[in-house]
Protein backbone atom coordinates (compact mmCIF):
# COMPACT_ATOMS: atom_id res chain seq x y z
CA UNK A 1 0.00 0.00 0.00
CA UNK A 2 1.37 3.56 -0.61
CA UNK A 3 0.89 5.86 2.67
CA UNK A 4 1.85 9.19 3.06
CA UNK A 5 2.72 9.76 6.76
CA UNK A 6 1.30 13.66 7.84
CA UNK A 7 3.28 14.03 10.94
CA UNK A 8 4.35 17.33 12.83
CA UNK A 9 8.05 15.91 13.44
CA UNK A 10 9.77 12.78 12.86
CA UNK A 11 9.54 11.98 15.99
CA UNK A 12 10.09 8.31 17.82
CA UNK A 13 7.40 7.22 17.37
CA UNK A 14 6.95 8.17 13.71
CA UNK A 15 10.55 6.44 12.97
CA UNK A 16 8.76 2.99 14.67
CA UNK A 17 5.89 3.46 12.47
CA UNK A 18 7.87 4.26 9.65
CA UNK A 19 10.22 1.56 10.03
CA UNK A 20 7.64 -1.15 10.61
CA UNK A 21 5.16 -0.42 7.86
CA UNK A 22 8.19 -0.14 5.52
CA UNK A 23 9.63 -3.44 6.48
CA UNK A 24 6.26 -4.87 5.77
CA UNK A 25 6.66 -3.40 2.31
CA UNK A 26 4.53 -0.34 2.13
CA UNK A 27 5.21 2.87 0.28
CA UNK A 28 6.21 5.12 2.64
CA UNK A 29 6.83 8.97 2.69
CA UNK A 30 6.80 11.12 4.77
CA UNK A 31 5.15 14.94 4.51
CA UNK A 32 5.42 17.70 7.80
CA UNK A 33 2.27 18.94 8.71
CA UNK A 34 3.53 22.50 7.84
CA UNK A 35 0.73 24.27 6.15
CA UNK A 36 -2.82 22.77 4.47
CA UNK A 37 -1.37 24.21 1.04
CA UNK A 38 2.13 22.26 1.43
CA UNK A 39 -0.13 19.14 2.60
CA UNK A 40 -2.25 19.31 -0.16
CA UNK A 41 0.95 19.35 -2.65
CA UNK A 42 2.32 16.74 -1.18
CA UNK A 43 -0.85 14.22 -1.45
CA UNK A 44 -1.19 15.84 -5.19
CA UNK A 45 2.15 13.94 -5.58
CA UNK A 46 2.15 10.86 -4.16
CA UNK A 47 -1.57 10.02 -4.43
CA UNK A 48 -1.31 8.30 -1.48
CA UNK A 49 -4.17 5.19 -0.67
CA UNK A 50 -3.96 5.91 2.82
CA UNK A 51 -2.81 8.99 5.09
CA UNK A 52 -1.44 8.58 8.65
CA UNK A 53 -1.41 11.02 10.97
CA UNK A 54 1.15 9.05 13.88
CA UNK A 55 2.30 12.70 15.46
CA UNK A 56 -0.59 15.65 15.26
CA UNK A 57 -0.88 19.41 16.75
CA UNK A 58 -3.27 20.37 14.37
CA UNK A 59 -6.29 19.10 12.16
CA UNK A 60 -5.88 17.32 9.44
CA UNK A 61 -7.09 19.72 6.37
CA UNK A 62 -11.33 18.85 5.06
CA UNK A 63 -9.10 19.03 1.68
CA UNK A 64 -7.12 16.02 1.99
CA UNK A 65 -9.78 13.90 4.47
CA UNK A 66 -12.71 14.32 2.96
CA UNK A 67 -10.79 12.88 -0.51
CA UNK A 68 -8.65 10.82 1.12
CA UNK A 69 -9.09 8.05 3.77
CA UNK A 70 -7.16 9.32 6.79
CA UNK A 71 -5.84 7.55 10.22
CA UNK A 72 -5.09 9.17 13.16
CA UNK A 73 -2.88 7.55 15.91
CA UNK A 74 -4.21 8.75 19.11
CA UNK A 75 -2.95 7.88 22.52
CA UNK A 76 -5.43 7.12 24.32
CA UNK A 77 -8.10 3.93 23.96
CA UNK A 78 -11.51 4.03 22.57
CA UNK A 79 -13.31 6.86 23.31
CA UNK A 80 -11.26 9.03 24.92
CA UNK A 81 -10.98 12.33 22.88
CA UNK A 82 -8.53 15.41 23.72
CA UNK A 83 -4.79 16.77 23.23
CA UNK A 84 -3.86 15.68 26.09
CA UNK A 85 -4.87 12.47 26.32
CA UNK A 86 -1.71 10.64 28.12
CA UNK A 87 -1.04 13.51 30.56
CA UNK A 88 -4.59 13.34 32.36
CA UNK A 89 -4.15 9.11 31.91
CA UNK A 90 -0.65 9.44 34.32
CA UNK A 91 -2.54 12.30 36.46
CA UNK A 92 -5.73 10.88 37.36
CA UNK A 93 -3.24 7.29 37.76
CA UNK A 94 -5.00 5.30 35.08
CA UNK A 95 -4.42 1.30 35.51
CA UNK A 96 -4.37 1.17 32.17
CA UNK A 97 -4.49 3.07 28.98
CA UNK A 98 -4.34 2.48 24.92
CA UNK A 99 -3.99 3.79 21.82
CA UNK A 100 -6.31 3.88 19.01
CA UNK A 101 -6.50 4.72 15.25
CA UNK A 102 -9.02 6.88 14.57
CA UNK A 103 -10.63 7.34 10.62
CA UNK A 104 -10.30 11.45 10.20
CA UNK A 105 -13.30 13.65 10.15
CA UNK A 106 -14.07 17.17 11.28
CA UNK A 107 -13.45 16.75 14.82
CA UNK A 108 -10.38 16.26 16.66
CA UNK A 109 -10.42 12.31 17.54
CA UNK A 110 -14.17 11.97 16.79
CA UNK A 111 -14.14 9.81 14.14
CA UNK A 112 -15.20 5.93 13.73
CA UNK A 113 -12.19 3.71 15.11
CA UNK A 114 -10.11 1.13 13.14
CA UNK A 115 -8.45 -0.30 16.28
CA UNK A 116 -7.18 -0.25 19.94
CA UNK A 117 -5.24 -1.61 21.60
CA UNK A 118 -4.97 -1.40 25.77
CA UNK A 119 -2.00 -1.92 28.01
CA UNK A 120 -1.22 -1.58 32.01
CA UNK A 121 -0.19 2.10 32.79
CA UNK A 122 3.42 1.80 34.46
CA UNK A 123 4.60 4.93 37.21
CA UNK A 124 6.55 6.66 34.74
CA UNK A 125 6.42 9.38 33.16
CA UNK A 126 5.12 10.46 29.83
CA UNK A 127 8.51 10.60 27.80
CA UNK A 128 8.84 6.90 28.39
CA UNK A 129 5.26 5.86 28.80
CA UNK A 130 5.24 7.52 25.03
CA UNK A 131 8.44 5.69 23.81
CA UNK A 132 7.98 1.96 24.82
CA UNK A 133 3.93 1.23 25.50
CA UNK A 134 2.54 3.96 23.58
CA UNK A 135 4.77 3.11 20.67
CA UNK A 136 4.47 -0.84 21.25
CA UNK A 137 0.40 -0.03 20.94
CA UNK A 138 0.61 2.41 18.30
CA UNK A 139 2.34 -0.31 16.16
CA UNK A 140 -0.24 -2.91 16.99
CA UNK A 141 -3.32 -0.57 16.24
CA UNK A 142 -1.68 0.27 13.21
CA UNK A 143 -1.27 -3.00 11.87
CA UNK A 144 -5.02 -4.13 13.24
CA UNK A 145 -5.85 -1.18 10.82
CA UNK A 146 -4.13 -2.29 7.70
CA UNK A 147 -4.98 -5.76 7.78
CA UNK A 148 -8.95 -4.98 8.40
CA UNK A 149 -8.79 -2.36 5.45
CA UNK A 150 -6.96 -5.31 2.99
CA UNK A 151 -10.30 -7.36 4.62
CA UNK A 152 -12.75 -4.83 3.14
CA UNK A 153 -13.79 -3.87 6.63
CA UNK A 154 -15.41 -0.87 8.25
CA UNK A 155 -14.74 0.80 10.88
CA UNK A 156 -16.65 1.47 14.06
CA UNK A 157 -18.45 4.26 15.07
CA UNK A 158 -17.93 5.52 18.46
CA UNK A 159 -21.25 6.33 19.24
CA UNK A 160 -21.64 2.69 19.16
CA UNK A 161 -18.72 2.17 21.49
CA UNK A 162 -19.75 0.97 25.18
CA UNK A 163 -20.09 3.79 27.33
CA UNK A 164 -17.31 4.07 30.05
CA UNK A 165 -17.13 7.08 32.83
CA UNK A 166 -13.08 6.38 32.24
CA UNK A 167 -12.84 7.51 29.18
CA UNK A 168 -14.61 11.16 27.77
CA UNK A 169 -13.66 14.20 25.99
CA UNK A 170 -10.84 16.01 27.68
CA UNK A 171 -9.86 19.74 27.78
CA UNK A 172 -6.40 20.61 26.78
CA UNK A 173 -4.33 20.50 30.16
CA UNK A 174 -3.16 24.24 31.46
CA UNK A 175 -0.90 24.89 33.89
CA UNK A 176 -3.25 25.36 36.39
CA UNK A 177 -4.34 21.86 36.24
CA UNK A 178 -0.45 20.66 36.86
CA UNK A 179 0.66 22.99 39.53
CA UNK A 180 1.97 21.51 42.54
CA UNK A 181 1.02 22.99 46.00
CA UNK A 182 4.70 21.85 47.61
CA UNK A 183 2.69 22.23 51.41
CA UNK A 184 -0.43 19.87 50.23
CA UNK A 185 0.18 17.44 47.57
CA UNK A 186 2.25 14.35 49.28
CA UNK A 187 5.11 12.81 46.99
CA UNK A 188 3.04 10.83 45.09
CA UNK A 189 0.99 13.43 43.72
CA UNK A 190 3.76 15.62 43.03
CA UNK A 191 5.24 12.65 41.16
CA UNK A 192 2.70 12.42 38.96
CA UNK A 193 2.47 15.82 38.30
CA UNK A 194 5.99 16.19 37.59
CA UNK A 195 5.22 12.87 34.81
CA UNK A 196 2.33 13.80 33.45
CA UNK A 197 4.66 16.95 32.15
CA UNK A 198 7.64 15.62 31.21
CA UNK A 199 9.18 15.95 28.33
CA UNK A 200 6.83 18.93 27.47
CA UNK A 201 5.61 21.31 28.83
CA UNK A 202 6.94 21.27 32.28
CA UNK A 203 5.61 22.38 35.14
CA UNK A 204 5.77 26.17 35.85
CA UNK A 205 6.87 26.69 39.12
CA UNK A 206 9.31 28.96 41.25
CA UNK A 207 12.58 27.50 42.50
CA UNK A 208 14.97 30.39 44.88
CA UNK A 209 12.78 32.66 43.41
CA UNK A 210 13.30 32.07 39.64
CA UNK A 211 10.13 31.08 36.98
CA UNK A 212 10.83 27.72 35.73
CA UNK A 213 9.49 24.64 34.19
CA UNK A 214 10.19 21.96 36.02
CA UNK A 215 11.59 18.48 34.17
CA UNK A 216 13.13 15.01 34.85
CA UNK A 217 11.38 13.62 38.63
CA UNK A 218 12.85 11.21 40.20
CA UNK A 219 11.85 9.75 43.63
CA UNK A 220 14.56 10.23 46.77
CA UNK A 221 13.25 7.78 49.31
CA UNK A 222 16.22 8.65 51.86
CA UNK A 223 16.05 10.61 54.82
CA UNK A 224 15.09 14.73 54.45
CA UNK A 225 16.15 17.25 56.72
CA UNK A 226 13.01 17.41 59.06
CA UNK A 227 13.22 20.58 59.19
CA UNK A 228 12.55 21.47 55.36
CA UNK A 229 9.67 23.50 54.28
CA UNK A 230 7.66 21.51 51.55
CA UNK A 231 9.48 23.21 48.35
CA UNK A 232 12.66 23.90 49.76
CA UNK A 233 15.51 22.73 47.60
CA UNK A 234 17.94 21.02 50.20
CA UNK A 235 20.30 19.28 48.37
CA UNK A 236 22.43 19.12 44.84
CA UNK A 237 23.98 16.39 42.82
CA UNK A 238 25.26 16.08 39.19
CA UNK A 239 23.23 19.06 38.14
CA UNK A 240 19.77 17.90 39.82
CA UNK A 241 18.50 19.55 42.84
CA UNK A 242 16.69 17.94 45.68
CA UNK A 243 13.49 19.25 46.80
CA UNK A 244 11.24 18.28 49.63
CA UNK A 245 7.74 17.47 49.91
CA UNK A 246 5.75 17.48 52.78
CA UNK A 247 6.68 13.79 53.06
CA UNK A 248 9.49 13.11 51.42
CA UNK A 249 11.63 14.47 48.69
CA UNK A 250 12.01 14.88 44.61
CA UNK A 251 14.83 15.00 42.76
CA UNK A 252 14.54 17.35 39.98
CA UNK A 253 17.41 16.77 36.91
CA UNK A 254 16.37 19.99 34.39
CA UNK A 255 14.99 23.30 34.02
CA UNK A 256 13.53 25.97 31.86
CA UNK A 257 13.22 29.11 31.95
CA UNK A 258 10.06 30.96 32.75
CA UNK A 259 10.67 34.63 33.27
CA UNK A 260 11.56 35.52 29.26
CA UNK A 261 15.54 35.60 29.55
CA UNK A 262 17.81 33.26 27.04
CA UNK A 263 17.95 30.46 26.92
CA UNK A 264 14.70 29.40 27.15
CA UNK A 265 15.28 25.64 26.70
CA UNK A 266 15.77 22.39 29.06
CA UNK A 267 19.62 22.69 30.89
CA UNK A 268 20.69 20.76 34.06
CA UNK A 269 18.91 22.46 37.00
CA UNK A 270 21.87 23.58 38.76
CA UNK A 271 22.94 25.20 35.60
CA UNK A 272 20.06 27.16 35.05
CA UNK A 273 20.16 28.57 38.61
CA UNK A 274 24.03 29.09 39.03
CA UNK A 275 24.56 31.30 41.88
CA UNK A 276 21.07 30.69 43.62
CA UNK A 277 22.75 27.42 45.04
CA UNK A 278 25.55 29.20 46.28
CA UNK A 279 24.29 28.08 49.96
CA UNK A 280 22.70 24.67 48.82
CA UNK A 281 24.81 21.41 49.98
CA UNK A 282 26.26 19.00 47.54
CA UNK A 283 24.98 15.35 48.55
CA UNK A 284 27.57 13.25 45.95
CA UNK A 285 26.70 9.76 45.54
CA UNK A 286 29.81 7.39 44.21
CA UNK A 287 28.66 4.90 41.30
CA UNK A 288 29.58 1.94 42.95
CA UNK A 289 27.72 2.82 46.24
CA UNK A 290 25.29 0.74 47.79
CA UNK A 291 21.99 2.20 48.52
CA UNK A 292 18.83 0.40 50.07
CA UNK A 293 16.02 3.37 49.18
CA UNK A 294 15.31 4.98 45.93
CA UNK A 295 17.06 7.74 44.89
CA UNK A 296 19.21 9.53 41.66
CA UNK A 297 22.33 9.54 39.94
CA UNK A 298 23.51 10.07 36.43
CA UNK A 299 26.00 6.73 36.63
CA UNK A 300 25.47 3.94 38.76
CA UNK A 301 27.70 0.24 38.39
CA UNK A 302 26.96 -3.14 40.28
CA UNK A 303 28.55 -6.07 39.80
CA UNK A 304 26.70 -9.70 39.66
CA UNK A 305 29.11 -12.58 39.95
CA UNK A 306 32.08 -12.04 37.19
CA UNK A 307 29.66 -9.19 35.67
CA UNK A 308 30.07 -5.64 36.10
CA UNK A 309 27.11 -3.26 34.93
CA UNK A 310 27.92 0.29 34.20
CA UNK A 311 24.33 1.93 34.30
CA UNK A 312 24.38 5.60 32.44
CA UNK A 313 20.93 6.83 32.14
CA UNK A 314 21.48 10.31 30.91
CA UNK A 315 18.22 12.71 30.05
CA UNK A 316 17.15 12.30 26.62
CA UNK A 317 20.54 10.17 25.90
CA UNK A 318 22.61 13.20 25.58
CA UNK A 319 26.39 13.53 27.23
CA UNK A 320 27.86 16.61 27.77
CA UNK A 321 31.26 16.88 28.31
CA UNK A 322 31.48 16.33 32.46
CA UNK A 323 29.20 13.90 32.09
CA UNK A 324 31.58 11.59 29.22
CA UNK A 325 34.72 12.44 31.94
CA UNK A 326 32.92 10.97 34.99
CA UNK A 327 31.26 8.16 32.84
CA UNK A 328 34.97 7.49 31.36
CA UNK A 329 36.15 7.38 34.90
CA UNK A 330 33.65 4.77 35.84
CA UNK A 331 34.36 2.41 33.31
CA UNK A 332 38.37 3.13 34.24
CA UNK A 333 37.46 1.91 37.71
CA UNK A 334 35.23 -0.89 36.75
CA UNK A 335 38.10 -2.41 34.71
CA UNK A 336 40.05 -2.19 37.68
CA UNK A 337 37.93 -4.78 39.62
CA UNK A 338 38.04 -8.90 39.07
CA UNK A 339 35.14 -9.02 36.46
CA UNK A 340 35.22 -10.95 33.32
CA UNK A 341 32.30 -9.06 31.37
CA UNK A 342 31.45 -5.02 31.89
CA UNK A 343 28.15 -4.51 30.75
CA UNK A 344 27.47 -0.89 29.37
CA UNK A 345 23.69 -0.44 30.10
CA UNK A 346 22.76 3.04 29.17
CA UNK A 347 19.17 4.08 30.22
CA UNK A 348 15.90 1.97 29.80
CA UNK A 349 14.69 4.71 27.30
CA UNK A 350 18.20 5.53 25.80
CA UNK A 351 21.61 4.19 25.52
CA UNK A 352 22.96 7.19 24.11
CA UNK A 353 22.46 9.95 21.46
CA UNK A 354 26.19 11.61 21.50
CA UNK A 355 27.19 14.93 22.23
CA UNK A 356 24.82 17.35 24.49
CA UNK A 357 23.70 19.98 21.94
CA UNK A 358 21.64 21.77 24.38
CA UNK A 359 24.66 22.41 26.79
CA UNK A 360 26.55 22.97 23.59
CA UNK A 361 23.79 25.79 22.17
CA UNK A 362 24.12 27.16 25.82
CA UNK A 363 27.52 27.70 26.00
CA UNK A 364 29.18 31.28 25.49
CA UNK A 365 31.80 29.58 22.58
CA UNK A 366 29.77 26.61 21.05
CA UNK A 367 32.36 25.85 18.44
CA UNK A 368 34.89 25.43 21.59
CA UNK A 369 32.14 23.75 23.90
CA UNK A 370 31.64 20.90 20.46
CA UNK A 371 35.51 20.64 20.58
CA UNK A 372 35.94 19.79 23.91
CA UNK A 373 32.23 17.11 23.75
CA UNK A 374 33.83 15.68 20.85
CA UNK A 375 37.07 14.85 22.18
CA UNK A 376 35.10 13.96 25.90
CA UNK A 377 33.31 11.09 23.99
CA UNK A 378 36.32 10.01 21.77
CA UNK A 379 38.03 9.53 25.08
CA UNK A 380 35.16 7.19 26.29
CA UNK A 381 35.21 5.26 23.39
CA UNK A 382 39.26 4.80 23.70
CA UNK A 383 38.37 3.72 27.03
CA UNK A 384 36.67 1.14 25.51
CA UNK A 385 38.58 0.31 22.73
CA UNK A 386 41.52 -0.37 25.12
CA UNK A 387 40.06 -2.93 27.52
CA UNK A 388 42.04 -5.91 27.60
CA UNK A 389 41.01 -7.82 31.11
CA UNK A 390 37.68 -7.84 30.32
CA UNK A 391 35.33 -8.53 27.65
CA UNK A 392 32.62 -5.36 26.85
CA UNK A 393 28.94 -5.65 26.27
CA UNK A 394 27.12 -3.18 24.92
CA UNK A 395 23.45 -3.85 26.06
CA UNK A 396 20.64 -1.27 23.98
CA UNK A 397 17.91 -1.33 25.92
CA UNK A 398 16.58 2.11 24.50
CA UNK A 399 17.53 4.14 21.65
CA UNK A 400 20.52 5.08 19.86
CA UNK A 401 21.64 7.69 17.51
CA UNK A 402 24.62 9.37 15.93
CA UNK A 403 27.75 9.35 18.41
CA UNK A 404 25.59 6.92 20.52
CA UNK A 405 25.43 4.49 17.81
CA UNK A 406 29.18 4.53 17.47
CA UNK A 407 30.07 4.35 20.97
CA UNK A 408 28.07 1.25 21.38
CA UNK A 409 30.00 -0.36 18.47
CA UNK A 410 33.55 -0.10 20.75
CA UNK A 411 31.98 -2.77 22.63
CA UNK A 412 32.87 -6.47 21.95
CA UNK A 413 29.58 -7.50 21.56
CA UNK A 414 26.42 -5.25 20.93
CA UNK A 415 23.02 -7.03 21.69
CA UNK A 416 19.97 -4.51 21.00
CA UNK A 417 16.75 -4.94 22.27
CA UNK A 418 13.86 -5.67 19.59
CA UNK A 419 11.87 -2.57 19.29
CA UNK A 420 15.12 -0.40 19.50
CA UNK A 421 15.87 2.20 16.65
CA UNK A 422 19.09 2.93 15.85
CA UNK A 423 20.28 6.30 13.66
CA UNK A 424 23.71 5.30 12.77
CA UNK A 425 24.43 8.89 10.42
CA UNK A 426 25.58 12.94 11.37
CA UNK A 427 24.49 14.49 8.25
CA UNK A 428 20.78 15.21 10.03
CA UNK A 429 22.34 17.50 11.97
CA UNK A 430 23.88 20.05 9.28
CA UNK A 431 26.36 17.68 7.38
CA UNK A 432 28.09 16.98 10.80
CA UNK A 433 31.10 14.54 9.86
CA UNK A 434 31.19 12.64 13.21
CA UNK A 435 34.04 10.98 15.01
CA UNK A 436 33.85 8.53 17.96
CA UNK A 437 35.85 6.32 15.64
CA UNK A 438 33.33 5.73 13.27
CA UNK A 439 35.03 5.59 10.56
CA UNK A 440 37.50 2.59 12.24
CA UNK A 441 34.36 1.44 13.94
CA UNK A 442 31.58 0.77 10.86
CA UNK A 443 33.90 -0.81 8.39
CA UNK A 444 34.89 -3.70 11.14
CA UNK A 445 30.86 -4.96 11.10
CA UNK A 446 29.45 -3.21 7.64
CA UNK A 447 30.06 -4.16 4.21
CA UNK A 448 31.14 -0.53 2.86
CA UNK A 449 28.07 -0.21 0.67
CA UNK A 450 25.33 -0.98 3.54
CA UNK A 451 27.57 1.39 5.38
CA UNK A 452 27.61 4.29 2.85
CA UNK A 453 23.93 3.65 2.96
CA UNK A 454 23.63 4.05 6.39
CA UNK A 455 25.33 7.18 6.96
CA UNK A 456 23.88 8.81 3.87
CA UNK A 457 20.25 7.88 3.74
CA UNK A 458 19.39 9.21 7.75
CA UNK A 459 17.19 6.49 7.90
CA UNK A 460 16.25 4.93 10.82
CA UNK A 461 17.38 1.30 11.44
CA UNK A 462 15.48 -1.00 13.82
CA UNK A 463 17.28 -4.07 15.57
CA UNK A 464 16.81 -6.89 13.18
CA UNK A 465 17.87 -5.06 10.53
CA UNK A 466 21.33 -3.90 12.32
CA UNK A 467 21.59 -7.56 13.02
CA UNK A 468 20.93 -8.60 9.83
CA UNK A 469 23.78 -6.04 8.84
CA UNK A 470 26.26 -7.07 11.05
CA UNK A 471 26.14 -3.83 13.02
CA UNK A 472 24.62 -5.34 15.96
CA UNK A 473 25.26 -9.03 17.14
CA UNK A 474 21.77 -9.70 18.48
CA UNK A 475 18.54 -8.27 18.30
CA UNK A 476 16.65 -9.64 21.99
CA UNK A 477 13.35 -10.24 22.31
CA UNK A 478 11.13 -9.12 25.10
CA UNK A 479 9.95 -5.46 27.62
CA UNK A 480 13.01 -3.75 28.47
CA UNK A 481 12.99 -5.61 32.11
CA UNK A 482 12.82 -9.17 29.88
CA UNK A 483 15.93 -7.96 28.00
CA UNK A 484 18.13 -7.25 31.13
CA UNK A 485 17.51 -10.62 31.90
CA UNK A 486 18.42 -11.76 29.37
CA UNK A 487 21.64 -9.99 28.91
CA UNK A 488 22.44 -10.85 32.12
CA UNK A 489 21.99 -14.87 31.50
CA UNK A 490 23.79 -14.39 28.14
CA UNK A 491 27.07 -11.86 29.89
CA UNK A 492 27.11 -14.69 33.03
CA UNK A 493 27.39 -16.85 30.04
CA UNK A 494 30.53 -15.65 28.59
CA UNK A 495 32.18 -14.70 31.80
CA UNK A 496 31.46 -18.73 32.15
CA UNK A 497 32.69 -19.84 28.66
CA UNK A 498 35.54 -21.88 28.91
CA UNK A 499 37.38 -20.52 25.90
CA UNK A 500 37.36 -16.94 27.89
CA UNK A 501 41.04 -16.79 27.79
CA UNK A 502 41.59 -17.87 24.23
CA UNK A 503 38.77 -14.97 23.56
CA UNK A 504 40.36 -12.65 25.37
CA UNK A 505 43.75 -13.33 23.39
CA UNK A 506 42.24 -13.32 20.32
CA UNK A 507 41.21 -9.78 20.88
CA UNK A 508 44.26 -8.88 21.74
CA UNK A 509 45.71 -9.95 18.99
CA UNK A 510 42.92 -8.21 16.64
CA UNK A 511 43.73 -4.87 18.03
CA UNK A 512 47.54 -5.46 17.66
CA UNK A 513 47.35 -5.98 14.36
CA UNK A 514 44.99 -3.32 13.74
CA UNK A 515 46.98 -0.62 15.60
CA UNK A 516 50.25 -2.02 13.85
CA UNK A 517 47.95 -1.56 10.07
CA UNK A 518 46.16 1.91 11.30
CA UNK A 519 46.51 3.55 14.49
CA UNK A 520 43.77 4.92 16.60
CA UNK A 521 45.32 7.86 16.88
CA UNK A 522 45.75 8.43 13.30
CA UNK A 523 42.18 7.65 12.79
CA UNK A 524 41.05 9.97 15.38
CA UNK A 525 42.85 12.97 13.51
CA UNK A 526 41.32 12.31 10.51
CA UNK A 527 37.94 12.78 11.90
CA UNK A 528 38.82 15.77 13.67
CA UNK A 529 40.29 17.30 11.08
CA UNK A 530 36.88 17.34 9.12
CA UNK A 531 35.03 18.16 12.71
CA UNK A 532 37.18 21.11 12.93
CA UNK A 533 35.66 22.71 9.64
CA UNK A 534 32.38 21.65 10.90
CA UNK A 535 33.34 23.70 14.57
CA UNK A 536 35.39 26.50 12.93
CA UNK A 537 34.88 26.63 8.84
CA UNK A 538 32.76 29.03 7.02
CA UNK A 539 29.91 26.51 6.84
CA UNK A 540 27.68 27.31 9.52
CA UNK A 541 25.09 24.60 8.66
CA UNK A 542 26.27 22.58 11.71
CA UNK A 543 25.61 25.27 14.05
CA UNK A 544 22.09 26.50 12.47
CA UNK A 545 20.72 22.41 12.56
CA UNK A 546 21.63 22.74 16.50
CA UNK A 547 20.30 25.78 17.33
CA UNK A 548 17.29 24.80 15.43
CA UNK A 549 16.76 21.67 17.12
CA UNK A 550 17.46 22.66 20.46
CA UNK A 551 14.91 25.84 20.49
CA UNK A 552 12.74 24.13 18.56
CA UNK A 553 12.11 25.73 15.21
CA UNK A 554 9.82 24.58 13.29
CA UNK A 555 10.52 22.90 9.70
CA UNK A 556 9.99 25.02 6.99
CA UNK A 557 10.13 21.99 4.55
CA UNK A 558 10.24 18.40 4.83
CA UNK A 559 13.63 16.75 3.77
CA UNK A 560 13.77 15.42 0.59
CA UNK A 561 15.52 12.06 2.26
CA UNK A 562 11.96 11.44 4.06
CA UNK A 563 9.44 12.99 1.44
CA UNK A 564 9.77 10.25 -1.47
CA UNK A 565 7.15 11.73 -3.14
CA UNK A 566 9.59 14.89 -3.75
CA UNK A 567 12.14 12.81 -5.38
CA UNK A 568 10.57 10.29 -7.25
CA UNK A 569 7.05 8.87 -9.00
CA UNK A 570 4.80 6.56 -6.80
CA UNK A 571 4.26 3.53 -8.15
CA UNK A 572 1.00 1.97 -9.97
CA UNK A 573 -1.86 1.58 -7.69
Amino acid sequence: MRILFLTHSFNSLTQRLYDELTHDGHEVSVEFDINDRVTEEAVALWQPELVVAPFLKRRIPASVWQRYRCIVVHPGPAGDRGPSALDWAILEGAAEWGVTAIEANGEFDAGPVWASVTFPMRPATKSSLYRREVTEAAVQALRLTLQRLAAGEQPQAQAALPASSSFQVRPLMRQADRAIDWAQDDTACVLRKLHAADGSPGVLDEVLGLPVYLHGAHLEGGACPPAAAPGAVVAQRDGAILRATRDAAVWITHLRRADGSEPSFKLPAALVLGDRLAAVPESPLAPDAMVDTPTWREIRYEEAGQVGWLHFPFHNGAMGTAQCQALTAALRSAKARPTRVIVLAGGPDFWSNGIHLNLIEAHPQPADESWRNINAMNDLVLEILLTDRQLTVAALAGNAGAGGCFLALAADRVWARRGVLLNPHYKSMGNLYGSEYWTYLLPRRVAPEAARRLMDNRLPVNAMQAATLGLVDAALEGDPAAFAATVASRAQALAADPGFEATLQAKAQGRAADEAAKPLAAWRAEELERMKLNFYGFDSSYHVARHAFVTKVPRSRTPLWLAKHRTQKPGPR
